[in-house]
């Protein structure tokens, strides 16, 4: 299967929105990776900040080139079509540590006509890939879950679900990176810290993130 061709849209004042995959699966991942390893290698002129999705990516540019790149998007285009022919190595697997004590476990178990251990063991399978981040600030959005364990929010979401929780939501699984409220189903429990508002990085502030989009990573029962 060859590389669709590539669609942009404007976006607001100053941004542009890259279309660089129609479905979310393997293909759609790699060619996120290489994007995002190609604009953080040498920016466009004029790139403030890029935000990749499953299948976009969001540019903003400064103002006073936002205009000229939005009216000549194809050489922009043509650059991220020719990245993607050049995936990098993916990156090491990383493992986060889970205490499976949430209090939707035992629920989305027998919904499934599962035991809480064969939602563990499903869970804890795979090697997961960091799509996106989003929701809050560091939370990943996790692709590769189980179809056995696909399972819709809950109906009316928690005011506070606490940093750390492990939950699943819809066909994707995630953990809660800060306080906040959520209608994930929550099956246990990480003392990961995701996001560090005060660490110190870079100007891209990579720091602040334990997790970035193309990482991978693998739960351990604990």
């Amino acid at each position: 299967m060859g590389i669709p061709e590539f669609s942009c849209l404007p976006y607001g004042p100053n941004g542009l929105l890259i279309r660089f995959a129609d479905a979310v699966g393997d293909a759609s991942f790699a060619r996120a990776r290489a994007i995002i390893a190609d604009l953080e290698a040498d920016p466009p002129a004029g790139l403030i900040e890029f935000v990749p999705a499953f299948t976009t990516v969001l540019l903003e540019f400064d103002p006073e080139v936002a205009l000229d790149v939005k009216a000549h998007p194809f050489e922009l285009l043509a650059r991220l079509k020719a990245a993607v022919g050049r995936a990098p190595a993916p990156n090491p697997v990383k493992t986060i540590s889970v205490t499976y004590n949430g209090p939707d476990l035992e629920s989305l178990a027998q919904h499934h006509g599962l035991t809480p251990d064969e939602v563990i063991r499903l869970h804890t399978e795979p090697i997961y890939k960091v799509y996106m981040l989003g929701f809050s600030p560091g939370f990943p959005y996790l692709g590769d879950l189980n179809p056995r364990l696909h399972t819709r929010r809950l109906a009316t979401p928690r005011p506070r679900v606490v940093a750390g929780s492990v939950g699943i939501g819809g066909e994707h699984t995630g953990i809660y990176s800060v306080d906040s409220p959520g209608g994930w189903n929550i099956i246990g429990h990480s003392t990961v810290r995701l996001f560090d508002p005060g660490a110190d990085g870079t100007d891209k502030g990579e720091a602040m993130f334990m997790l970035r989009p193309g990482d991978r990573i693998r739960f351990v029962p604990i």
